[in-house]
């Protein structure tokens, strides 16, 4: 398994031993950690030896914050957190029932979901100071509500940024895989973005799932999950509103923020293809040009996001059985504007 979880954060969990007073040996040796690791800044640890001990700490202390806050969340509070938002009708009902209740039991952090048009936030506002457990605290916490909303739905929920209040550590690099998105840092708060039309899906799961998810400490920051339910409406969103960029799948990919082969086979998951939905996209673009414009032939194929005017009329003529002259001409009079 590979190894990317920096060391810092394992040192954290022993700070909140500490913070108790107790003995972080127990953990440190079920996880496979050796204590003398801890004083190398550069080790990292697997995600599997990160959910050993952090279950092992969250168990021997009694507490599923690790000691990030100013009262212990006792085993257990996650999970009731879990079963107060699984009952909800979508994804948003579900985040922010998780927020609001979220503040009842810790205060020392304000969630809090919005939206801005397409783009969704989930904000995380310090009303104490987090101290030497700050990083690990807002990254655990975001990564937590992330994979909570993921586990929810069922789906993969793509991230189009994270942001965090203090200075880049030196192990930010790990940060790109921890939230597969870009990072910035200095921010003015801990937050996480997000295509808001996933909070509009229903829930997937139900009690016995729940029951399930939860005898795993960590299985919501360690699970990956390979189907985007909202990957085909953000093809079919940017083949629509960026044809320009989106002649190949490379192109597409890196305008998604994911790899050519993910975008291949998560499409493949929801029972679609790359060269399918082009075709949707560009037939549908393509047919109301004809019919409300009075363009010529070569601006419809450019602005349908072909190179060249004889491949469109070669790909039109195969999805209509006619040619774009003739399909504009049988079409009508259909009101046609400049």
């Amino acid at each position: 398994m590979v190894a990317i979880t920096p060391i810092a954060f394992v040192a954290a969990i022993v700070q909140a031993y500490k913070k108790y007073g107790k003995n972080p040996a127990q953990a440190l040796q079920a996880a496979q950690i050796k204590p003398e690791f801890l004083h190398d800044p550069a080790h990292r640890i697997s995600a599997l030896q990160m959910e050993r001990i952090s279950g092992a700490a969250m168990q021997e202390l009694d507490d599923e914050g690790l000691g990030w806050f100013s009262r212990r969340l006792p085993w257990g509070s996650y999970g009731m957190l879990a079963r107060a938002s699984i009952s909800a009708p979508t994804l948003g009902v579900a985040l922010k029932r998780w927020c609001r209740h979220h503040g009842l039991i810790a205060d020392d952090i304000n969630l809090k979901l919005t939206c801005a048009g397409q783009q969704a936030t989930l904000t995380i506002t310090e009303q104490r100071k987090l101290k030497a457990l700050r990083e690990f605290c807002l990254v655990s916490v975001l990564r937590n509500v992330h994979g909570l909303a993921c586990w929810l739905i069922d789906s993969r929920i793509a991230l189009q940024g994270a942001q965090f209040p203090f200075a880049a550590p030196a192990h930010q690099d790990v940060y790109e895989v921890l939230f597969s998105c870009p990072s910035t840092f200095e921010a003015g708060t801990a937050a996480i973005r997000f295509d808001a039309r996933y909070l509009d899906l229903p829930l997937k799961r139900d009690e016995a799932a729940l029951r399930q998810m939860l005898k795993r400490a960590l299985p919501l920051t360690v699970l990956q999950y390979r189907r985007d339910r909202l990957l085909v409406q953000r093809v079919r969103q940017a083949l629509r509103t960026q044809p320009a960029s989106t002649h190949n799948a490379c192109d597409l990919a890196a305008l998604l923020a994911i790899s050519p082969r993910t975008l291949h086979r998560q499409l493949k998951d929801e029972g679609a293809s790359l060269q399918a939905l082009k075709d949707e996209v560009r037939q549908s673009h393509a047919s109301a040009l004809l019919l409300r414009t009075q363009r010529p032939i070569k601006q419809v194929a450019q602005a349908a996001g072909f190179q060249n005017e004889k491949s469109f009329m070669r790909a039109f003529r195969g999805w209509t059985g006619l040619s774009p002259a003739e399909f504009r001409h049988q079409g009508g009079d259909q009101g046609l504007v400049a």
